[in-house]
């Protein structure tokens, strides 16, 4: 009996007090309308609010649709293109000697808002040296830039395989190099790990880097990250921590945007400005191609692709 009574004990002490009279009950308070009226009110349009907004986020953080060259409502394709294993189109230029005459057979893979016109390499070689030497050089656009189709399913290593396939449509042989430039240096670091079987060498110019990356040691990358502008570290951060906002910040116009977007040339010398002034004017020439032409999606979310080497 005693343990019985320990038990019902038990249970009674462990038990919550009962609720307060209910608001209508005989024993409680009247109810108040008015105040669950307004209560349900603002309920409601808080409700409409959040999901009004959103609806605006998810809208302002996707790009427009690409406009496909040869399609009913796109702009004429006006490069010799290649068709890949998928079906999509990839866009080139040759510059040097015929490749049938050449030593040097160079894939060059452009930067960022750049396209096949920007073959930094064939541009400042002396044609002498050029012909001397024997050096082929072919630019294409990437996937999404200028009049090469958009790869909505692109991956870092679909777009080695793109250019394994370019060099052998063009019949450069089993072995080629490929040179970086910029932006274009992820995708050389693409080759190196998916096909270093076909590599006769590789060349990275300016590469843009991870800051990220944990096999760089933390002090090297934190300094060279503190020594940004602090819009292009913003950039970096949304890229890495947010990538669905990318699109929506590097298009906004609260605040200060990557100064690769702008045309900022606060970080270069004055002989580099002057040399990169003349440079963007002549690329202006076609630069309206590459945002016509190709995918936004690769335009604004370039961070993005390059932050997958994490």
């Amino acid at each position: 009996m005693l343990f019985i009574g320990f038990l019902a004990w038990a249970y009674q002490v462990v038990q919550p007090p009962p609720p307060p009279n209910i608001g209508g009950s005989p024993d409680g308070p009247l109810i108040m309308a008015p105040c669950y009226k307004f209560s349900g009110i603002l309920r409601t349009t808080l409700a409409v609010l959040v999901v009004g907004f959103l609806a605006w986020a998810y809208q302002v953080s996707q790009p427009p649709p690409p406009k496909i060259c040869g399609s009913p409502n796109g702009p004429p394709i006006t490069a010799p293109r290649i068709k890949l294993r998928d079906g999509r189109h990839l866009a080139y230029k040759e510059h040097g000697v015929p490749k049938d005459d050449s030593k040097y057979k160079i894939i060059f893979v452009h930067g960022f808002t750049s396209c096949r016109h920007d073959a930094v390499v064939a541009d400042t070689l002396s044609p002498d040296i050029v012909k001397e030497l024997g050096i082929y050089i072919v630019s294409f656009d990437r996937p999404g830039y200028g009049e090469s189709d958009p790869d909505p399913n692109r991956t870092l290593k679909s777009i080695a395989l793109d250019i394994e396939e370019l060099a052998d449509q063009l019949g450069l042989g089993s072995k080629f190099y490929v040179v970086g430039y910029s932006m274009g240096g992820q995708i050389t670091w693409n080759c190196l790990k998916y096909i270093p079987h076909r590599l006769a060498g590789i060349a990275l110019l300016a590469p843009v880097v991870n800051y990220w990356w944990p096999g760089f040691p933390a002090n090297i990358t934190a300094e060279a990250y503190s020594q940004m502008k602090l819009e292009d570290q913003w950039a970096l951060r949304v890229a890495h921590y947010t990538p669905w906002l990318t699109y929506w910040w590097n298009t906004q116009r609260w605040f200060p945007i990557c100064s690769a977007i702008s045309r900022s040339l606060h970080n270069f010398l004055k002989q580099d400005k002057e040399l990169l002034t003349k440079l963007l004017d002549n690329k202006d020439n076609y630069v309206v191609s590459i945002k016509l032409f190709g995918d936004p999606k690769i335009g604004y979310f370039f961070f993005l692709f390059w932050m997958q080497y994490m």
